[in-house]
């Protein structure tokens, strides 16, 4: 497979096969990623790989949290407290695509309510990766996780895996850090679900768009 090809390919995937991912391949994916492009070699990422027993305990742990309502401190704000218009126009879009795919209309807030729990259970996905970051790291050493975690997407799409990576699991991060045992001095980044798609899931037909280069590329000579 051509890396355009994997680029190309790659797209956050809502709804997974019950069927489990060989740990090995995880831990190969997992080390393969460590290439991705690090400012001064420093390597911010700390990846934890969550599947099987763990899995299914930390499915359970979420449901009781919503269920009863509990919520946390976010670790960070997920989206700019002042966003531009394009990004709020971005945003609401996708949104709006995604809930359309599902028949979900704006007005049935629990059905979307619903929906956005399922976030929590990974999508069905058998299998997640974990990103946690020394809290003393900067906006340089983020940007090196994202491109680590990029690697790990892209990985995925070469050996027939789908991905959704999931900045949600910021807005309950005492009980994934405790969950995980990270040490006081890391913060949880993110999780990505990981498995094999589901093609009869409603959501997976959406194929997000991307802005015309025209908006954000320009080039001088």
């Amino acid at each position: 497979m051509q890396v355009s090809d994997a680029i190309a390919e790659r797209r956050s995937v809502r709804g997974y096969l019950d069927k489990p991912v060989d740990k090995d391949l995880l831990e190969t994916l997992a080390i393969k990623a460590a290439r991705a492009a690090t400012g001064g070699n420093i390597q911010p990422w700390h990846i934890d790989v969550v599947q099987g027993d763990a899995m299914t305990e930390l499915k359970t742990i979420m449901r009781g949290k919503l269920e009863r309502g509990e919520t946390e401190t976010p670790g960070y704000d997920i989206y700019p407290k002042d966003m531009t218009d394009y990004a709020k126009a971005r945003t609401f879009g996708i949104g709006e695509a995604l809930y359309g795919a599902l028949g979900i209309p704006r007005e049935d807030k629990a059905a979307r309510k619903r929906w956005f729990a399922r976030n929590f259970q990974f999508f069905g996905a058998p299998a997640a990766y974990f990103c946690t970051i020394d809290r003393r790291m900067g906006p340089p050493q983020w940007a090196d996780c994202g491109m680590y975690l990029q690697n790990l997407m892209l990985l995925g799409v070469e050996v027939g895996l789908a991905t959704c990576p999931q900045e949600c699991w910021a807005v309950y991060p005492d009980t994934i850090e405790k969950f995980l045992g990270t040490p006081s001095e890391r913060m949880l980044f993110c999780g990505v679900a990981i498995g094999y798609e589901d093609k009869n899931e409603a959501a997976n037909t959406l194929h997000a768009p991307r802005a015309a280069s025209e908006e954000w590329l320009t080039i001088r000579s």
